[in-house]
């Protein structure tokens, strides 16, 4: 009955998500108070005030949300959801805990048409889930990611990875163990020195939160503009923090084959609109070229994630995707362009404990015909962050001390390191 009466008010041009379902919760109290009325009248002991709010809640988390995983993600403590077909349901929670939890739906039929009719309400663009395109990536409006595949697995099966800290700052990353106040500091002064960072790691490591930290230092005034798969920095979130943002988002084929926006089309036109810094959610194909291009003629600042098994695996990931490209840029290319456009490598990882950790922090010093010279400047040893004995090259270690920076954190065995006007090297920066 509810569902009818939404459909009919979605007739009559009531768009307003919000609107919907304020209207919906309407509608689910008038059928409660006929249900009510019925019980009542058949002499039947009424509902209890928590039963009928349970009531309520399924039903709107069935229209308008994901149903029963709604209660899951309702838990602020849960970092993943898997769901291996409707009756097996694994979550993952903060601290590396892992527990089975009870179905989420009587039938795999049931459980994609709920993923579904999440497709079509939830996204910013109505994405299809069906035979014909049997892959899903959704936005929740939480900020959460959801994947769900269909037709080519025995079962369908759904993944949901959550962000905790969407407004978190180096500070917050500081106090969870990601870093120590050395690390800190040194992430806040390249972020104010406006230098390039490329920010790598595994999947779920936590790339996405420390890019999302890195920006939080940037100036509110600064013109970001981000190009993600997916939108799930959320700068737009926090206006005062981020005053002048645009979010970018790429687009799959419409059911003709047509429409299709990728992350490439989006690099090059967001060098167009003037961008203070121009921020890449995950690099993972030939955008990477013209990423490293608009990196090296003026949008200093600029960052980027990637997948990579450590700081100096990033160099070759660049490489391959840059040789994959329909440019097809030969190795040596690409390692001066990273030279000319990147001044450090962050690598985040996940420890059996859960807690993610910036594992190595690696500059960039220059290049040579097959590889890309660089200096490790921190790595962790034993879950906390320490110093290596590599110190930075002049010309940086200078625009750092410009910004605040004391040297001391780097290498407080050599305080007295000299700051000369220029450097060197092979390659350009």
């Amino acid at each position: 009955m509810v569902t009818r009466k939404l459909e009919a008010a979605e007739t009559n041009q009531i768009a307003d998500r919000r609107q919907q379902r304020a209207l919906a919760g309407q509608f689910v109290l008038e059928a409660l108070d006929a249900i009510a009325a019925e019980r009542a009248r058949a002499f039947l002991p009424p509902i209890d005030d928590a039963e009928e709010s349970f009531i309520a809640d399924e039903v709107l988390a069935a229209l308008f949300g994901l149903g029963p995983l709604e209660r899951l993600l309702a838990d602020e403590t849960v970092e993943n959801v898997h769901v291996n077909g409707c009756d097996t349901v694994w979550v993952h929670h903060a601290g590396g805990i892992k527990r089975r939890s009870a179905a989420i739906a009587d039938s795999d039929d049931e459980l994609v048409h709920l993923i579904r009719r999440a497709a079509a309400r939830l996204g910013r663009n109505e994405r299809r889930f069906d035979i014909a395109n049997p892959f899903l990536d959704l936005q929740l409006p939480d900020r959460s990611r959801l994947n769900a595949v269909m037709a080519v697995s025995e079962r369908p099966a759904v993944s949901i990875r959550r962000h905790r800290h969407i407004q978190a700052t180096l500070d917050d990353l500081c106090r969870l163990g990601t870093f120590d106040e050395a690390l800190r500091d040194f992430l806040d002064a390249v972020v104010e020195a406006r230098m390039g960072i490329i920010v790598c790691g595994g999947t779920n490591a936590g790339k996405t939160t420390l890019l999302r930290a890195l920006l939080n230092a940037c100036d509110p005034n600064e013109r970001i503009i981000t190009i993600e798969d997916r939108l799930e920095l959320g700068l737009n979130a926090d206006p005062d923090r981020h005053r002048d943002v645009i979010e970018l988002e790429t687009r799959t084929a419409n059911i003709e084959g047509s429409g299709e926006i990728t992350m490439q089309q989006l690099v090059r036109n967001a060098l167009a609109m003037s961008p203070d810094r121009l921020i890449v959610g995950e690099v993972r194909g030939p955008e990477v070229v013209d990423m490293l291009a608009a990196l090296s003629t003026g949008n200093d600042g600029s960052m980027c994630t990637i997948h990579a098994n450590s700081s100096r695996a990033a160099f070759s990931k660049i490489a391959t995707y840059a040789l994959r490209s329909a440019e097809h840029i030969p190795v040596e290319a690409t390692n001066r362009m990273i030279a000319e456009s990147i001044d450090f490598v962050v690598h985040v990882s996940r420890g059996r404990d859960g807690l993610r950790r910036v594992s190595s922090v690696r500059e960039v010093t220059g290049c040579s015909r097959d590889t890309v010279e660089s200096t490790e400047i921190f790595t962790a040893q034993q879950g906390s962050t320490s110093r290596s004995t590599g110190a930075l090259r002049p010309a940086r270690l200078k625009r750092l001390i410009g910004v605040g920076f004391n040297p001391t954190s780097i290498n407080p065995e050599h305080p007295e390191q000299p700051v000369p006007a220029g450097e060197g090297g092979q390659c350009p920066r």
